[in-house]
């Protein structure tokens, strides 16, 4: 009975009833049940304050870490495979939602910047750039993971044109045609809102998919320093990124405006010493600090958790990152590795931008931490790329005995 019923399933039930990794399944838990303890220790006064209810922010992020963890199992248990026709919709997508942020009515603003689509009833605000960085690592996993089974173009020799397509795609030029065109759309509009942070965490997760699918070495040293140089142009050309840098290599130079979150956010890591000064009972909390819910979530950790603390939160990141790329490296099939990488990636560049940000390593560009800072999109967002990791798992091969 139990072989006809097994003989019965189809092919793709079989694959997605797998057993998931545990090890990435238990960090991911971990890290999000952490990040809301130490939300809501951060969030406390804030909420009393402005809301008139400590628990606002918590119960919220709270509902959202629990319906996330839910929507993960469910995509943890659906064949990744679907998700290759979906790429082009939810990149699509996203471009589009890019672009509503400056339209308005719906676009909302924060900051200095249009970032947010606005609360639509009982949701809340929030970054469409949070789908398009799903969206990248779809697109350009699904496309890429056909790489090598693609026909080999042909081109007219007598011509001139012919001859020049050829050598362009002999050294690789066209197959990055149609990535680099999306990075460019997608890296324009975010810097149009403006947001530095994720146009780089962009720009990385779309490159380390390149990496990842073989893409030469000699593009990405091109394509880094094209970066680099843009980027300079940008923040040296605008006055809102060049505020930013002068306050990013001199916080006391304007102690009580642009430097004054920068100043605090060094207050609360130095005053928790190695063993910190307990959880719940950060000074920096009680208004000193501003956004310490959302960006700034980490220095309250160093505050009431110390060095020891914040580096155990830190080696749960590594760890998360490390059997990310493991995953990645005994993935079934191309996809599913190329998904991965695109993912553990985000996660890595996010944790170094934002932990870099708050201890003024990198110029303030108002990036968050995963599953610590507020924001139930973006949670449920980062929890469904769990879930495409969970789902990825469920169909690696087994070790053979013996």
């Amino acid at each position: 009975m139990a072989h006809k019923l097994k003989r019965d399933l189809t092919m793709e039930e079989q694959l997605s009833r797998g057993p998931m990794d545990l090890p990435f399944l238990m960090l991911v838990v971990l890290l999000t049940g952490i990040g809301v303890i130490m939300m809501f220790s951060a969030s406390y006064a804030d909420a009393l304050y402005n809301q008139g209810n400590p628990t606002y922010y918590f119960m919220r992020q709270a509902l959202f870490a629990v319906a996330g963890l839910a929507i993960m199992y469910v995509v943890s248990k659906t064949n990744y495979q679907h998700l290759r026709w979906m790429s082009v919709l939810v990149l699509g997508g996203s471009i589009v939602l890019l672009v509503l942020v400056k339209v308005p009515g719906i676009g909302a603003s924060g900051g200095g910047a249009d970032r947010w689509i606005r609360a639509i009833g009982p949701l809340p605000r929030w970054q469409p750039s949070e789908a398009a960085k799903l969206g990248i690592i779809l697109y350009f996993s699904a496309r890429l993971s056909k790489r090598s089974t693609e026909k080999k173009r042909k081109f007219d020799r007598h011509k001139f044109s012919g001859r020049l397509l050829e050598f362009l795609d002999h050294i690789g030029f066209l197959e990055l045609v149609p990535y680099g065109a999306i990075l460019l759309v997608i890296a324009g509009l975010l810097l149009w809102e403006p947001h530095l942070s994720a146009t780089i965490l962009m720009l990385a997760i779309g490159a380390s998919i390149l990496f990842a699918a073989g893409i030469k070495l000699g593009w990405f040293a091109a394509g880094g320093t094209l970066m680099v140089a843009a980027l300079w142009v940008v923040a040296n050309a605008t006055d809102y990124m060049a505020d930013r840098l002068a306050i990013w290599q001199n916080p006391m130079s304007d102690p009580r405006g642009d430097g004054y979150q920068i100043l605090q956010s060094l207050y609360a890591i130095g005053s928790g010493g190695l063993l910190g000064v307990g959880l719940g009972n950060s000074r920096q909390k009680y208004l000193w600090l501003p956004e310490l819910q959302n960006d700034y979530v980490f220095p309250i950790v160093c505050e009431e958790l110390g060095f020891i603390g914040a580096a155990m939160i830190l080696i749960l990141f590594a760890l998360l990152i490390i059997r990310g790329y493991w995953l990645a490296i005994h993935a079934r099939d191309r996809f599913g590795a190329l998904l991965i990488v695109g993912i553990t990636t985000q996660v890595a560049v996010q944790v170094f931008l934002n932990i870099g940000v708050v201890t003024n390593l990198l110029p303030p560009t108002g990036i968050s931490l995963p599953f610590f800072s507020y924001g139930g999109t973006a949670l449920i967002i980062q929890l469904v790329e769990m879930g495409i990791i969970l789902g990825v798992s469920r169909q690696i091969p087994a070790p053979k005995a013996g």
